[in-house]
């Protein structure tokens, strides 16, 4: 039986719902995990390194789809809660036109200037020409995969988040197929990996949009639409915080890369290249909660439930909880294991490591809380709380944590960054609940 947003959400339900939601987010943040595995094996630490360095531009320009995903299916949902189904479905097609236009924009800009970008983000004449070329490549299929974050979300408000899992996957293996062609069998290198997750993106993000521009089952579609500048603030507001979260990633890499580059040179990028990609799949579950979560949240607060989302909160702390210290383990004990899949031809590189994936590992313990919270905020339509604790999460507590920490401590100065970034934050998340009890009357 279809479970619709207006449902009453046990455990077992909640869990089945967001189910879908939490394996597209693990099959999307496989896309870096499979490249980097295969160019760090069949092409070397240096191209490793170069795909790390762009990397962070990559995401920082993905940004505009998180937002318009996360704020904007928010306030569809909200939309639909209210009964006014005509009105969602013109929020949703208007949004979606503006960010293929944006994006359409982002990667003339990108292309033009890689050069200049990778020069700005650390890269040296040894891995400047790799750098460019893999950003080249990634950028021309910018759009499709803006496009296809987006749609994560709005598959999930459209109440076919089982559908949305069955093009992630798709796009997953074509991605992980091609790296396996174009890196392993066509010895290609980085420019093989760079055009397998591009093919990837664009089968992702166009196979969405196939769905919606034709008669479906689901509760949106693509119709005609005015624009509506309000709609596309509260949107772009109510998204701010999962734009800030890509947003400073990037910027927090960029510092991190730097960093590492002048205490630990190349080894040290390559190393946490690899902590990140492990990164990405464990926080690939929290995230995939979020977004599988919000629209439920945004539907019962448009519809005045508060004591579903009384129930909603309650049960999500908890299976946040368990799952961080399921996470926190996990790291702890396969951090050998995972660090030589990665490195393990270099003995040095494979022990800076294990080292910094098993210190590091102690952020998946708060790192779900924040991810929530900041989610939780976003479907109450309260971008600037939700923003604020991405905010705090991403940039401001863990910049200063990279610059100052590795004072002291070298480079585990370095790992422990974000260790500090994810306790103060859950410090203020915990304050910010609190402040806002009576608001929302949520507990």
């Amino acid at each position: 039986m279809q479970i619709k947003l207006s449902d009453h959400f046990t455990y077992g339900k909640l869990l089945r719902f967001v189910f879908p939601s939490i394996i597209m987010m693990v099959v999307t943040s496989l896309y870096t995990v499979i490249d980097g595995f295969f160019v760090s094996n069949f092409a070397g630490k240096q191209a490793f390194a170069a795909v790390n360095i762009i990397w962070p531009f990559l995401q920082l320009v993905s940004a505009a789809g998180f937002m318009f995903g996360s704020g904007g299916s928010a306030l569809v949902a909200y939309t639909l809660g209210t009964g006014a189904e005509k009105k969602a479905n013109q929020i949703f097609t208007m949004l979606m036109a503006v960010l293929a236009a944006a994006g359409a924009a982002i990667s003339v800009a990108g292309f033009v200037f890689m050069p200049q970008i990778a020069v700005m983000l650390g890269a040296d004449e040894t891995l400047l020409a790799d750098c460019v070329l893999y950003g080249r490549i990634l950028i021309c299929s910018n759009t499709f995969f803006m496009m296809q974050c987006a749609y994560q979300s709005f598959l999930v408000t459209a109440e076919k988040p089982r559908l949305g899992l069955g093009l992630s996957i798709l796009a997953g293996v074509t991605n992980a197929v091609l790296d396996f062609m174009l890196v392993y069998v066509f010895p290609l290198g980085i420019w093989g990996a760079g055009l397998a997750t591009a093919i990837s993106q664009v089968v992702g993000g166009l196979a969405p949009t196939i769905y919606f521009m034709r008669k479906n089952s689901s509760s949106l579609r693509f119709m005609k639409f005015a624009m509506d500048i309000p709609a596309l603030a509260k949107s772009c507001l109510n998204g701010s915080s999962e734009m800030m979260t890509n947003l400073s990633g990037a910027v927090v890499s960029l510092l991190y890369n730097l960093q590492l580059l002048k205490i630990a040179g190349e080894n040290g990028v390559a190393a946490y290249g690899a902590i990140m990609y492990v990164s990405f799949v464990f926080t690939a579950f929290h995230f995939g909660y979020a977004i599988g979560g919000n629209p439920v949240v945004g539907y019962h607060y448009g519809a005045g439930n508060k004591d579903e989302l009384k129930s909603l909160l309650k049960k999500s702390l908890i299976l946040t909880g368990g799952a961080g210290l399921l996470m926190m383990v996990l790291a702890e004990t396969l951090a050998d294991p995972i660090s030589r899949i990665y490195v393990g031809y270099d003995a040095e590189l494979c022990e800076m490591t294990i080292r910094g994936m098993k210190i590091y590992g102690i952020s998946f313990l708060m790192n779900g809380f924040n991810i929530f919270a900041s989610a939780f905020f976003t479907g109450l339509n309260n971008g600037l709380v939700s923003a604020l604790i991405s905010f705090l999460r991403t940039l401001v507590i863990q910049v200063a944590a990279v610059l100052i920490l590795p004072v002291f401590w070298g480079l585990d100065g370095i790992w422990f960054s974000i260790v500090a970034a994810e306790g103060v934050t859950l410090i203020v998340t915990v304050m910010l609940f609190a402040a806002n009890r009576k608001k929302y009357q949520y507990y």
